[in-house]
């Protein structure tokens, strides 16, 4: 993968975006709802697979590194926090979502939007699962059941993501031609 300078400072204002995005939250017990499901998507979306999960992968590493990127802090510590597994699930989720979208011969709101709901899956995936297996297993914290879990990490923020969701295709339909004719030019 040959990165330009131009995708250099693209990652960058990804991961940037993301750890401002972890700021932007609404309080949910258990689990909060912040906007980095946003700009990780759009990483995926407007940067494609490889550059989209860079971005979060230099996102995840300034925060394990100590810079408090995080919703609660930073430092490698914070692989112990329940909620890490959701950020895994952003560099995955970003790959699996631009993955999708690079294939997409003709794009249409309804491919980028099923596009963000694959990645959405995976960030799910990864969260519910990482955070299930280190309250009930490893952290010897409080335990979680399967149905705290589908509710506080699941019902209660996936109508917010959705939402963004929507808003990532629509804002990708609209910048993704752009985005391509201007990086012809160079």
């Amino acid at each position: 993968m040959k990165i330009t300078t131009r995708d250099m400072c693209l990652c960058a204002m990804f991961a940037a975006l993301t750890a401002v995005g972890a700021f932007l939250k609404i309080p949910v017990p258990v689990c909060p709802f912040t906007l980095q499901t946003l700009f990780t998507t759009m990483a995926g979306l407007l940067l494609g697979s490889k550059r989209g999960a860079f971005s979060i992968l230099i996102y995840i590493i300034i925060g394990l590194i100590g810079v408090p990127v995080f919703t609660q802090g930073g430092g490698f510590g914070y692989v112990m926090v329940p909620t890490f597994g959701y950020i895994i699930g952003f560099c995955v989720g970003a790959f699996l979502t631009g993955f999708i979208t690079e294939r997409i011969k003709k794009l249409t709101f309804l491919k980028l939007f099923g596009a963000c709901l694959a990645g959405l899956a995976v960030i799910y995936l990864f969260g519910m699962s990482y955070y299930y297996l280190l309250s009930n297993y490893i952290s010897g914290g409080t335990p979680i059941s399967m149905m705290n879990l589908f509710y506080y990490c699941f019902l209660l923020v996936i109508p917010g993501d959705i939402l963004l969701s929507v808003i990532a295709a629509l804002l990708a339909k609209r910048l993704l031609p752009v985005i391509n004719r201007n990086s012809y030019d160079n």
